[in-house]
């Protein structure tokens, strides 16, 4: 049986963790290295780090912030943020991130994804996309932050991503975002269906009868990301994973 992962997300902006509602009502949380080290000791199977505004203002990933995460870490760690070249990809994993997401960098050069995988393996390679419900109940990938839809649906996009290489998929729900009212479940079984690489589902997460239901509804949903409900303390990590492994589902403690 598959062992399901549970990945806190650092959502950073000017070297602090924030965190907002549907991508916007951005609010400063805490110190991401200070919240690292809080995450490994609660037993976190993996770490993101977003740089959320890098791609937006045109700059490199805040490379500070990300050293001192990654020298609070002990669990594979992946990054993100204005990633828009292979050279962006090689020098995060230079740093010492485990993996390198990419989001708005495949949709301005769609080989991105192909090539990188391509030079630095799978493994390493991760499509991490926005969705939104278009008024027409299409499931559609968004740009900039969730503000500007885009020419591709969910599911072709999914399809591309795992053809050009990717060895994941973060699927961020722009709808369920810092609701709390429990993950997109349709949303995430149109794309799983799709696709037979792993997925990451994020993006609604309010308490722990949620992971339990995305887990036990989506075979092919590997991880949870999560974010706001970790970094308030509304749920322990550890205890998570204990009642998790009490509902039958296998996550390593």
């Amino acid at each position: 049986m598959i062992i399901k992962k549970i990945i806190p997300c650092l959502d950073v902006r000017n070297g602090k963790v924030v965190k907002g509602r549907q991508f916007r009502q951005i609010t400063d949380v805490a110190d991401p290295a200070e919240l690292a080290k809080k995450y490994n000791e609660q037993g976190a199977d993996e770490l993101v780090f977003y740089d959320i505004t890098a791609t937006a203002e045109g700059r490199e990933l805040f490379d500070d912030a990300l050293k001192k995460v990654i020298k609070e870490t002990f669990v594979p760690l992946t990054a993100g943020g204005g990633i828009n070249t292979i050279e962006d990809c090689g020098r995060l994993l230079n740093m010492g991130a485990d993996k390198v997401s990419i989001n708005s960098g495949a949709l301005r050069d769609p080989n991105l994804v192909k090539n990188a995988a391509s030079k630095y393996g799978s493994q390493c390679i991760v499509l991490s996309m926005d969705i939104k419900r278009a008024p027409d109940g299409r499931f559609m990938v968004y740009s900039h932050v969730g503000i500007q839809e885009t020419e591709y649906s969910a599911v072709d996009w999914a399809k591309k991503a795992e053809a050009d290489g990717a060895g994941e998929l973060v699927i961020n729900s722009i709808d369920t975002d810092g609701v709390k009212e429990g993950f997109d479940l349709q949303m995430l079984q149109v794309i799983a269906k799709s696709v037979s690489i792993p997925i990451v589902a994020s993006g609604g997460a309010g308490k722990t009868e949620d992971f339990i239901e995305l887990f036990k509804s989506i075979d092919n949903v590997d991880s949870a990301l999560a974010a706001s409900i970790f970094h308030y303390g509304e749920i322990n990590i550890k205890e998570l994973k204990t009642t998790l492994l009490q509902n039958g589902i296998n996550v390593r403690i």
